[in-house]
């Protein structure tokens, strides 16, 4: 009855669902950590931008890796800017996706350590080789406050080639990096600064994470595994429907053709 479900044809076609099966399952549980990833990364910003502000020296210093248990934590460094060292970051965008740079400033501290700054966005020069127009830093000393950052790594961002820069740009912010350039110790990370708003409004504030969305990665694990569960089903009705068919032109009568001969089962009359 079931024979010819060893044809070549219906073999391949159980193999293929076979496979497709534990694949859109799979896909499912990969679409299902994205969406937990998600709300956990929510939770976390929500509840660090939450948290009153505490000393940078607190949270970090010169070395420190910066654990992601501190992203986002509001901090305070009280210092003098040394612009004579700012650098832009290349490639940044605003808060309405604008291309253009941040700007870095070392805050160097009363304790002669720094910490840098990302006092925010500007836009870049028409020449990608020039400085841009960058607003000042406040003079004398001053208190800053912001969210505090992780180094960016060259394997986070996938940014390979840092050579050929102009001077005073890079591509990464490295807190090792700088201190090799400023010849004083730098706490590990930076401070992205959240008040006080600059004068004129530039450099423009990088505005606070997204915590809210949550993106459709449920939605994208449900519909996996429906199409997982949807391929067994699949496979019996086609199973069922060639039986049919089978049966259907087996019960055929033959049909004698013109000449007398008789026809084959199931084939159409001459």
């Amino acid at each position: 009855m079931y024979r010819f479900l060893l044809s070549r044809q219906w073999v391949i076609l159980t193999l293929v669902s076979l496979v497709l099966i534990p694949v859109m399952a799979e896909l499912g549980f990969w679409q299902l950590h994205r969406h937990e990833r998600r709300v956990a990364q929510n939770e976390l910003i929500e509840d660090n931008l939450a948290a009153p502000p505490v000393p940078v020296t607190e949270l970090t210093s010169p070395g420190h890796t910066v654990p992601r248990a501190d992203y986002w934590r509001h901090v305070t460094a009280t210092g003098t800017y040394d612009p004579a060292h700012e650098v832009v970051v290349r490639r940044r965008t605003d808060n309405d996706e604008r291309v253009g740079v941040h700007v870095l400033t070392p805050l160097v501290l009363a304790d002669g350590r720094a910490v840098l700054v990302n006092r925010g966005w500007v836009p870049a020069a028409a020449d990608q080789s020039a400085y841009p127009a960058v607003p000042p830093p406040p003079g004398g000393e001053v208190t800053v406050t912001g969210r505090l950052m992780a180094d960016e790594t060259t394997r986070a961002s996938g940014i390979k080639d840092l050579s050929g820069l102009p001077p005073r740009q890079i591509m990464l912010i490295d807190s090792e990096q700088q201190a090799a350039r400023l010849g004083r110790p730098v706490l590990g990370g930076y401070l992205q600064q959240s008040a006080p708003e600059p004068a004129g409004g530039a450099p423009e504030l990088i505005a606070e994470p997204d915590h809210e969305t949550i993106g459709a990665h449920m939605a994208y694990a449900v519909q996996w595994w429906l199409f997982a569960a949807g391929v067994p089903v699949g496979w019996v009705v086609l199973v069922r429907r060639e039986k049919r068919d089978r049966a259907e032109r087996a019960a055929t009568p033959a049909t004698p053709a013109a000449d007398g001969t008789p026809a084959a089962a199931g084939a159409p009359a001459g």
